[in-house]
């Protein structure tokens, strides 16, 4: 089973939306980009969504990666 994301929020202020992860700014979205984002809320999972956005998220392969010889200090 995936790591759900979770943590993101997103507050939409003007024209603008502003997506924050645990209580940090994690990206702005302004003019059509923004609004694709609050069309594709009705579509998609939020956090989901946010995570893909703004490129915060796991891929599962972290501490395999860490460990492979070709990624370890000589």
């Amino acid at each position: 089973m995936a790591h759900q994301p979770r943590g993101f929020e997103y507050a939409v202020v003007g024209n603008d939306v502003l997506i924050t992860h645990n209580g940090r700014r994690a990206s702005t979205l302004r003019h059509a980009a923004a609004r694709q984002f609050l069309a594709d809320l009705e579509y998609d999972d939020p956090q989901e969504l946010m995570a893909r956005i703004t490129g915060n998220y796991k891929r599962g392969n972290e501490r395999v990666a860490k460990n492979h010889p070709r990624n370890r200090l000589r």
